[in-house]
């Protein structure tokens, strides 16, 4: 039987999810708006990118909430462990923080993705040339819009990388709390403050 303090499911779910968030957020900056540098025409290299991420989107999106409801049951089955162990709580919520602004800044870099496809469309429909190095890097020929974007986007691509990352460090100072010594040492530290 498994016992009620066995959240073994629970962590796997939070680790795999967090895991498919960092390892995507990753590949997209270092090959999804990279690759169309390999083509040819200027809006297919913006087009192949946006592709990319629509396909992603549904498992990054999955991935966050996962994490998100995961952590949550954790938190909840951790309630003597927030209130007795000092420097739980503390990391707990930056570890929360992590995951919002990340899920925030993966909607803004949803955001700013989909604002550069529709105006490398735009430009096209206009008849402007859309030359770009790739999906993030424009050229000194790039439409005005497109490149506003590209830059904003740039940025914000490196943001999700950096929360998830935050997210997975926090997790395995939290899973290390766990540890005898540390739980101890936690423990006396609040002792000793109040």
């Amino acid at each position: 039987m498994a016992s009620a303090d066995d959240h073994t499911l629970a962590q796997s779910a939070h680790d795999l999810a967090s895991a498919l968030w960092f390892g995507g957020a990753v590949m997209g900056v270092a090959g999804v708006n990279k690759s169309g540098a390999d083509l040819s025409v200027g809006r297919d290299r913006i087009a192949v990118a946006a592709s990319a991420w629509n396909r992603f989107a549904p498992a990054e999106w999955a991935s966050i909430a996962t994490v998100l409801a995961t952590g949550s049951q954790l938190t909840r089955s951790s309630s003597q462990r927030l209130a007795l162990q000092q420097g739980y709580a503390s990391t707990g919520a930056l570890k929360v923080g992590f995951v919002l602004a990340g899920a925030a800044a993966t909607a803004y870099a949803t955001f700013a993705g989909q604002k550069i496809a529709k105006a490398a469309e735009a430009a096209e429909q206009r008849g402007e040339p859309v030359s770009v190095k790739d999906a993030t890097i424009p050229t000194a020929n790039t439409p005005a819009d497109v490149a506003k974007w590209q830059r904003r986007q740039r940025v914000a691509q490196f943001l999700p990388v950096l929360c998830a990352a935050g997210n997975i460090v926090c997790n395995a100072k939290l899973v290390q709390s766990y540890r005898v010594g540390a739980t101890a040492s936690g423990v006396l530290g609040r002792l000793h403050l109040n």
